[in-house]
């Protein structure tokens, strides 16, 4: 396993309420990836998702319920794979150093190729083939700019006074320079 980081993915309690937050409060663009209940936001070279609680629970295959031997804690980590064998061949590598496989890989219903696996401390760790999310060269997967839409309101800066325009002319290396004042006869 390559040591990257894709996606974090927060369960969360009342879906639209994070979304609200992420997309409006803290301005996030929202990614045209995100449909139904899960929401992505691109967060340098890492991807935030958002996802309902139980849903995610049920995901990873993990209880979320307390007194269970391994309370899920609301949050996964992934990572993505170049290709759909890579899933396989990553969780058989866990498997082989004695790993806990909580899901093992299967095919999901968004076409990609999905498992899990928990570290020594419980940590549910996803590993997934996504071929809507293709990784770069350095690893990271780049969610395309979001499309302008009505239905996400963008945050407003405050007025601010502007400065005058001035008059300018291209450069040669295509800068914007000054034009020289005249001399007035």
């Amino acid at each position: 396993m390559e040591p990257r980081l894709n996606l974090v993915t927060l369960g969360v309690a009342d879906f639209e309420r994070a979304v609200a937050f992420y997309r409006d409060a803290l301005g996030w663009p929202m990614s045209s990836h995100s449909v139904g209940d899960v929401a992505f936001f691109q967060a340098g070279g890492v991807i935030l998702a958002l996802y309902p609680r139980p849903l995610l629970a049920e995901d990873a295959r993990v209880q979320d319920s307390p007194g269970s031997e391994h309370l899920f804690g609301g949050v996964t980590l992934a990572q993505n794979v170049r290709a759909r064998v890579d899933v396989d061949r990553v969780l058989a590598g866990v498997a082989a150093a004695g790993g806990r496989i909580l899901k093992p890989a299967e095919d999901a219903f968004w076409g990609g190729r999905t498992g899990y696996f928990a570290d020594p401390d419980g940590y549910p760790w996803e590993v997934a083939w996504n071929p809507a999310f293709p990784l770069d060269r350095e690893g990271i997967v780049r969610l395309e700019p979001p499309r302008k839409s009505a239905a996400a309101p963008r945050r407003r800066a405050a007025a601010r006074p502007q400065p005058k325009p001035t008059r300018r002319k291209p450069s040669r290396s295509g800068e914007r320079v000054p034009r020289p004042k005249r001399k007035r006869s």
